[in-house]
């Protein structure tokens, strides 16, 4: 993305900022041990982002994905997996391939809020896809698809 940081200020002793934001291609990337601390959370739709990218994905030092709501590296490469044959599971991590061909999918949120988000993006950047347990999301974003869908048209 082309980020802009405005209104740069100090609210209660902390830095905040409005974000403009506009379209950039998208690019892989490696992705290390060293950041993923402050991005583990992120992962799934980082891999999301990484499948639409041109160009590989490497993502390493993220084993701790293995002991959140679901062992998220291997639910990844299941479930995304079933939309696209461009991720490959790595003992910490993943490996992406970018600009990859999209199927329609029945997935499994393996009841995991972020994995539904992840999933529903992937679906409607391709060939869209079916979730089970999609209500997951209400955890974190009750108003997820509703923002989505609007996000789409």
């Amino acid at each position: 993305a082309d980020i802009e940081l405005c209104n740069k200020h100090d609210a209660s002793g902390e830095p905040v900022a409005d974000l403009h934001v506009r379209y950039a291609a998208l690019h892989g990337t490696n992705i290390d041990a060293d950041i993923i601390p402050r991005l583990i959370d992120e992962i799934p739709v980082i891999t999301a982002a990484a499948v639409m990218a041109e160009g590989t994905t490497v993502i390493s030092g993220a084993q701790e994905l293995r002991v959140k709501e679901s062992d998220r590296l291997k639910v990844i490469c299941s479930e995304f997996g079933k939309l696209t044959d461009a991720i490959t599971e790595k003992e910490d991590g993943l490996i992406i391939k970018g600009g990859s061909i999209f199927k329609t999918a029945q997935c499994d949120s393996c009841n995991d809020h972020r994995i539904a988000m992840s999933l529903a993006i992937l679906g409607a950047a391709g060939a869209g896809v079916s979730i089970e347990n999609p209500d997951c999301v209400n955890i974190s974003y009750p108003t997820f698809y509703k923002t989505l869908e609007e996000l789409r048209k």
